[in-house]
């Protein structure tokens, strides 16, 4: 069916049963794994893998980090080691100033150490702090830890080609050269002994298919390996790094810059298949990321600087930076006021997403204290909130505000105001965060809850949470109208110091479904057949996975729906009486019965209006893109079945 976490947990059990059939589990092993047991390198194995595990949804915020060779010139960005050889370029005319003309001063000498023309040694290696230099993995893990990550870890491998691990198949790697020191392996093991997961990021696709095209065809051959000069063996290269990480290091998330697309199908289909065979020998869930070359039904898909304007499904990823400049350390680097940073992830968790945040070490080690101010702000939030960002998902809608945050790439963190709010709601649907971007005053007024779109009188309490961790104000005094829920605040002025305030609002049951309005004006509508003129009817209190049928309208709550607007195109389609949505089951054949479940995401319970004029639609599924459809029977109790839409008025519906 979907790839929600429910339906991944039936894929579980179906797959170990599998799995034991054939003799392929392990004595006194339960297998952690969603999905398949085995994978082969085609797409259609491959795309059966979930793309998004249950952990990375519940993590939203994680940390990574440009740090390497390309740190040593701290100039203009990470593309130095591109741009100092592109003549007239800011960086060649730096680099000629400060090392000399590329030709005699290239930059395998940051690697291996050189003398600039002021006569200092230069060179990344950067030494431990236990050696007498600025370098502690264990002080950057816990800065992560406090900054409220779930999940850290190192760019491996930028564009540059020197390999931050202990490599065997490429000689420009920081054991051999440099540091002398496995920074992969000492990253790894100090973040995960402050119980994050491991991030791993690997770029090296351009290497050889762009980064180095100004630099001139090395003799030696293993400058040619350096500058991306191999020809026909680089594909193999390029996976064969990719698999001493995953065999050497066990990543959780393996996230890869663009250009993937330039890489063989066949190499790509190799990584994907070997990275989660190897996740299911070690029995856990792992991600792959992607800009291109990838999918999202098995990958996840990543927003550089930004995300979607709306809410997205399936579930997504942004990186993002401390700065707008640089993605390394450069002298005199910039950064993003620590607030907009906040308000940013706020934004995209509100939208079905998660936030990676890049920051940019100095060549020897030290973190600049600017970047640590940012990520003990966030971690500040997190940890005083953070039951409104951790294991929570997106609601029926992202927020409101006049703010407008995402939209694509490249998209400028942007600071929220006090009109502006973000949602999330807890698992279990029972809870509803509304986290307002700055103190709003002495009245909250949050217009989506206005009383033409919900229906309030399961909200058992309201309250804006403390200042420390685990407290909360009450707040009982509130009132709805048409305009919106009207919530009184303790004060008029911010009662604490914060860079977003939470209100969670807890239900006694689910959170009540979000209607569009109109119609009886409490968002709750009839949905009536063209052909046969009856209703569409849930049955009542009924089994998950129950028929949909048609019924003469008699006004009762069985008859009526919520069409819940997901920000995407697609809408859930609620029943009063028993709450749960119209799915399709995943059955793609004319004729299959429409069938009913509680929400759980997937897209076979979204579905697509599609308008065919004098006020009547389609309903199409975004899962098996067939229609609702009344087949014609004009017997109250009739089965509504699923077809391809067509011009026939039985899979036409009046909505009012």
């Amino acid at each position: 069916m979907s790839s929600s976490p429910l339906s991944r947990r039936r894929l579980l059990i179906a797959a170990g049963a599998a799995a034991a059939a054939a003799g392929l589990t392990r004595p006194g092993v339960v297998w952690a794994t969603a999905g398949p047991q085995s994978y082969t390198a085609a797409w259609s194995s491959v795309d059966q893998h979930p793309p998004a595990p249950e952990w990375f949804q519940d993590a939203k915020f994680g940390i990574y980090y440009h740090w390497g060779a390309f740190s040593v010139p701290a100039y203009a960005s990470e593309w130095y080691p591109r741009n100092m050889y592109n003549s007239g370029s800011n960086e060649n005319n730096h680099h000629k100033a400060v090392y000399g003309d590329p030709s005699v001063w290239p930059y395998h000498n940051f690697i291996n150490g050189a003398r600039d023309k002021a006569g200092n040694f230069v060179q990344f290696a950067p030494k431990l702090r236990a050696a007498g230099g600025n370098f502690d993995p264990d002080e950057w893990a816990q800065l992560f830890a406090d900054a409220g990550a779930k999940f850290a870890g190192p760019v491996a491998e930028h564009h540059d080609g020197f390999s931050m691990w202990n490599s065997s198949v490429n000689e420009w790697n920081s054991v051999a050269k440099g540091p002398r020191l496995d920074l992969l392996r000492l990253h790894a093991d100090a973040i995960r002994a402050k119980g994050l997961r491991l991030y791993v990021s690997l770029h090296h696709a351009y290497n050889f298919t762009g980064y180095y095209q100004w630099v001139p065809q090395q003799s030696d051959a293993s400058l040619r390996k350096l500058y991306g000069q191999l020809g026909a063996a680089e594909q193999q290269l390029w996976y064969d790094k990719l698999r001493e990480v995953i065999d050497g290091y066990q990543p959780d998330i393996i996230f890869q810059d663009f250009n993937l697309g330039q890489i063989s199908e066949a190499q790509r289909l190799n990584f994907l298949s070997y990275y989660y065979n190897r996740a299911v020998a070690w029995n856990k869930d792992v991600a792959a990321t992607y800009k291109d070359g990838f999918n999202n039904r098995g990958e996840v898909y990543d927003f550089e600087r930004g995300g979607p304007a709306d809410i997205q499904s399936p579930y997504w990823l942004t990186d993002d930076s401390v700065s707008s400049s640089s993605w390394c350390y450069t002298a005199g680097i910039g950064y993003y006021p620590a607030t907009a940073l906040l308000h940013a992830l706020l934004d995209r968790v509100s939208k079905n997403g998660t936030m990676v945040l890049n920051i940019a070490p100095m060549a020897d080690g030290t973190i600049p204290s600017g970047q640590r101010s940012i990520l003990l702000a966030i971690g500040d939030h997190l940890k005083r909130f953070g039951e409104s960002v951790y294991a929570t998902r997106a609601w029926s809608v992202f927020g409101e505000g006049p703010t407008q945050m995402g939209g694509g790439s490249f998209q400028t963190p942007r600071t929220g105001t006090a009109q502006d709010i973000r949602f999330t709601r807890s698992k279990d649907s029972r809870v509803l965060y509304a986290t307002v971007l700055g103190w709003p005053g002495s009245t909250l007024h949050i217009t989506t809850l206005n009383a033409n779109r919900i229906n309030l009188s399961t909200l058992s309490a309201v309250e804006l949470l403390g200042s420390t961790a685990g407290t909360a104000i009450n707040l009982p005094t509130r009132s709805q109208d048409g305009s919106g829920l009207h919530i009184t605040m303790p004060s008029a002025s911010a009662p604490y110091s914060a860079g977003a305030y939470v209100v969670r609002l807890t239900f006694s049951g689910q959170i009540p479904a979000l209607g569009t309005g109109g119609g009886t004006g409490t968002g709750w509508v009839r949905i009536t057949n063209a052909t046969t003129g009856l209703v569409l009817d849930s049955g009542g209190s009924v089994a998950s996975g129950s028929v949909l049928k048609q019924w003469n309208w008699d006004g009762s709550n069985n008859l009526q729906w919520q069409i819940v607007d997901l920000g995407t195109g697609y809408v859930r389609i609620v029943n009063r009486t028993n709450g749960m949505v119209a799915d399709s089951w995943g059955n793609t054949a004319n004729g299959a019965n429409a069938m009913q479940s509680p929400w759980n995401g997937g897209n076979n319970q979204q579905w697509r209006l599609n308008s065919v004029g004098n006020g009547r639609y389609q309903i199409i599924n975004r899962g098996t893109g067939t229609a609702l459809d009344g087949a014609g029977n004009t017997t109250a109790g009739s089965t509504v079945v699923l077809w391809a839409p067509n011009g026939s008025t039985n899979n036409q519906w009046s909505i009012a």
